[in-house]
């Protein structure tokens, strides 16, 4: 007998220009103050202005914190705290990529709630309340806006979570717009981060399910039909709005059907060497998929079906085609695709695998287990 439990983000907007009208969703929540989490790369962007303008223009009162980087750490998070208190913000918007989404998550959090950080790592520890949330993501990749979930990187090498309901917002705008100005490599980047959401949702141990599964195809279906041309023609609105899309579909598969090897894998990359996630995800995405071909040869083959129309042959060819793609993504849309060019060496394998294997929450999801040796020999494939 089917039993599941389906969460995600309770109202979504999804409209061109939809940005430039927050104040109207900010004072129907009767705020009057705004923290704006956001980072260097947004405001440089120019994406800011619109928004900023559009907030002041009805006399809403808005501080900016900018301080956002990749891949958070804890005093990242604590200071955005410290701002939503400083200006008494009643309401905080995340207005940028997947870090400034988790940033803004727990600054609304926190900065209500009066919880310590440390206090919420992990699952349904925090307690609450938080301040009203609104999220506007401004890459195609994360899905942050419609997760229950926030990362952050608590030393080297090593990343924490928390997971609660509360954290999902009460809003989520998708403007299309705001990724016009994406450079290719962050559109291909987040791009693919996004389809791996999709395909461990699918193929996800613990957790899959017909509502998930459904949004997993749609999403990379979405994705793999538009990535070339978003990377392609920057300006197509079109392949943006289809990516944003897809990932946020993929963002409310996988936060109900879990992620699995490929981001247990990616974690250290980008704690230990400030990978970018997307990238990280990239990297591995091939071997790992490879790895799995003997336990989920049918499901990738479906997925197959989706990314490759036309493909012939049976389940195993299929899901190999699939992985043998996938992982050939990264090089041909011109990011890396060698470990060893992003700085790591031979002698860093043993740590990166040691970190992985401390994602026993993500590897468990794993339709097939890993040994720390297969982790070892994964990582190597790829130097």
């Amino acid at each position: 007998m089917l039993k599941m439990v389906f969460q995600t983000t309770p109202s979504m907007i999804i409209e061109r220009g939809a940005s430039t009208r927050l104040a109207e969703h900010v004072r129907a929540r009767g705020c009057k103050s705004v923290l704006l989490v956001t980072d260097a790369g947004v405001i440089a962007a120019g994406l800011l202005e619109a928004v900023l303008k559009g907030l002041e223009s009805q006399e809403i009162a808005v501080s900016v914190f900018s301080q956002v980087q990749a891949d958070p750490p804890e005093s990242v998070i604590l200071a955005a705290v410290d701002a939503a208190k400083a200006c008494n913000a009643d309401c905080v918007v995340g207005l940028g990529g997947g870090s400034s989404l988790d940033a803004a998550k727990l600054a609304a959090l926190l900065a209500r709630s009066g919880e310590s950080l440390t206090q919420v790592y992990g699952i349904d520890q925090a307690k609450g309340p938080r301040l009203p949330l609104i999220l506007v993501p401004t890459t195609a990749g994360t899905g942050s806006e419609v997760t229950s979930v926030s990362v952050v990187t608590t030393g080297a090498g090593e990343k924490n979570v928390v997971y609660s309901p509360m954290l999902l917002p009460d809003l989520a705008v998708l403007d299309a717009g705001l990724t016009l100005g994406l450079p290719a490599h962050v559109t291909a980047a987040t791009g693919i981060d996004a389809m791996v959401h999709a395909i461990e949702a699918y193929t996800t141990k613990n957790l899959k399910n017909p509502i998930s599964d459904c949004l997993a195809r749609e999403a990379l279906r979405l994705l793999s039909g538009s990535l070339f041309q978003a990377c392609v023609d920057g300006t197509n609105l079109q392949a943006r709005e289809n990516m944003l899309l897809g990932a946020c579909l993929a963002g409310m598969a996988f936060a109900n059907a879990p992620v699995a090897a490929v981001h247990a894998l990616a974690y250290p990359l980008g704690a230990r060497f400030h990978i970018p996630h997307g990238l990280s995800n990239a990297l591995v995405l091939g071997p790992v998929m490879r790895f799995n071909l003997e336990t989920v040869a049918p499901l990738y083959a479906q997925l197959a079906d989706i990314v490759l129309p036309g493909i012939q042959g049976h389940d195993r060819e299929k899901a190999s085609t699939l992985a043998n793609y996938l992982g050939s993504l990264a090089g041909e849309l011109g990011l890396a695709t060698r470990l060893r060019d992003l700085g790591i060496v031979e002698s860093d394998i043993e740590a990166l695998a040691t970190d992985a294997m401390k994602q026993q929450r993500l590897l468990g999801n794993n339709p097939r287990e890993l040994s720390l040796a297969d982790v070892r020999a994964i990582y190597r494939e790829i130097l």
